[in-house]
């Protein structure tokens, strides 16, 4: 577990399967984050989310707007939050899609703490310089 300070990061967790939901957010939580979990895009919408400080977890495959698609609104509404995209369906569009959208994408199946260290990596990599 990485030390952090005594506010712990955001993450907005969005996924449609409660299952992995609860899960993620439970493993999350052991390595010291503040996870808010959404069930799908439009809920993500709907929240009041800081233009930055903190980091988006969005599954692609959403019924309704896709992970991308959400994260499209959001940038267009200048939060610039670093994203992090998991998918088990990747293609070179997608690829080239979350890449325009400043968005890592992170394959499925989440095995190990990969999901942990990008969020961390996006979380250093957005700090101010």
């Amino acid at each position: 577990m990485r030390q952090i300070s005594s506010t712990p990061p955001p993450v907005y967790l969005v996924d449609d399967d409660q299952a992995l939901r609860t899960a993620l957010k439970f493993s999350l939580e052991l390595e010291g984050f503040d996870v808010r979990t959404y069930a799908s895009g439009e809920d993500l919408l709907r929240a009041r989310l800081p233009r930055r400080g903190g980091c988006l977890v969005l599954d692609q495959n959403l019924p309704g707007l896709t992970g991308l698609e959400a994260l499209s609104v959001l940038r267009s509404r200048a939060i610039s939050l670093p994203a992090l995209l998991i998918t088990s369906h990747l293609t070179a569009a997608l690829q080239d899609t979350a890449k325009q959208a400043k968005a890592t994408v992170v394959e499925k199946p989440l095995l190990g703490d990969v999901l942990v260290g990008c969020i961390w990596r996006a979380l250093d990599e957005a700090k101010p310089a």
